[in-house]
């Protein structure tokens, strides 16, 4: 351990790499007195899972340099000054004429770096650096509304996965951090981003269709039924992000974003997974997400239910950007 009056650090071992890590016992969670060392120890209890997450994907990063009582910076580029060994991927914003060398996981170590640099939650894209305009993940995002209660989750969550399964495709689910669900599907990187969201949004009209008193797809939020579950297509368009798999999130009580089993969800409270508890439940269950990358889905379908809506008169998504 290395130390200073100015800048007292530790040292940490990540592999074959040792990551700086300075003020060490910064709180971060001033509720829960959780330190910076204490969030760089999670992350690597939960190592395998959360590089799994973000592996090879373009990543932003959601700092609280001053711990959560102090700013929130959104981070897409990474720093000059950073590690040789931290590697990353370029990703290009055409409507602003701009690019950004965007972190790019692959080992623990780059994650360990990143919570050195303050990063609580990591914000992956849904496709990787081999071709970061063809997504190979679909993601469903459950998206309560303010008064909509989490046993309305649950069931949406139940209708979600009867139309996958009807499909032959598995998802694979997760609790976000907050009041809501998310699905994963990986799917063939084949289709750009419009394609998936078109995908996505069929998708969210048929569970509407069988769930017409608790869904609602409708875009604008000020026209949505505020005790309704929006099943959030726009997740998937380009260089929006969700917070991944294993990610701590920025808010009092430190939950994370667990991976679950279909079968916990009518019962499981996302509060109860946070920065203390998910350590032990990943270590005695290890990452449920394990064999996501094992199959990767068609969307065929689905846009054939997209190109079917949309002869019946029903819009396309709409652009993200007017939200």
């Amino acid at each position: 351990m290395a130390s200073s009056s100015k800048s007292p650090a530790t040292e940490v071992q990540v592999g074959d790499l040792a990551v700086r890590v300075s003020n060490p016992d910064r709180v971060y969670f001033p509720e829960l007195g959780l330190t910076k060392l204490d969030l760089v120890n999670y992350y690597l209890s939960v190592g395998d899972g959360i590089v799994r997450a973000l592996r090879e994907r373009p990543c932003m990063l959601h700092r609280f340099p001053d711990g959560l009582a102090g700013e929130k910076v959104h981070q897409k580029r990474v720093p000059h000054g950073a590690p040789p060994w931290l590697e990353t991927v370029r990703v290009t914003f055409p409507r602003y004429n701009r690019h950004a060398d965007e972190l790019c996981v692959t080992k623990p170590a780059d994650v360990v770096w990143a919570v050195q640099m303050s990063t609580v939650e990591f914000h992956p894209w849904n496709s990787r650096r081999a071709d970061t305009e063809k997504p190979d993940e679909w993601r469903i995002d459950l998206d309560p509304m303010p008064d909509c209660d989490y046993d309305r989750v649950r069931r949406v969550a139940g209708v979600a996965h009867e139309v996958l399964d009807e499909l032959g495709i598995t998802g694979y689910p997760k609790t976000s951090g907050g009041r809501g669900l998310h699905i994963y599907v990986r799917v063939e990187p084949q289709w750009g981003f419009s394609d998936v969201r078109r995908a996505a949004l069929a998708f969210a009209r048929e569970v509407e269709r069988r769930a017409p008193d608790d869904v609602t797809t409708t875009w604008w939020r000020k026209d949505r039924d505020p005790s309704k579950l929006f099943v959030d297509y726009n997740q998937n368009a380009r260089d929006h992000t969700i917070a991944s798999a294993y990610s701590v999130r920025g808010v009092p009580t430190a939950t994370v974003s667990t991976p679950v089993t279909w079968e916990e969800i009518p019962e499981a409270d996302p509060r109860d997974f946070t920065i203390r508890t998910v350590p032990g439940r990943f270590a005695t269950l290890g990452d449920l997400h394990a064999t996501i990358d094992d199959k990767h889905h068609s969307l065929g379908e689905l846009l054939e239910w997209a190109s079917r809506d949309e002869k019946a008169g029903l819009e396309g998504p709409a652009d993200p950007t007017g939200s």
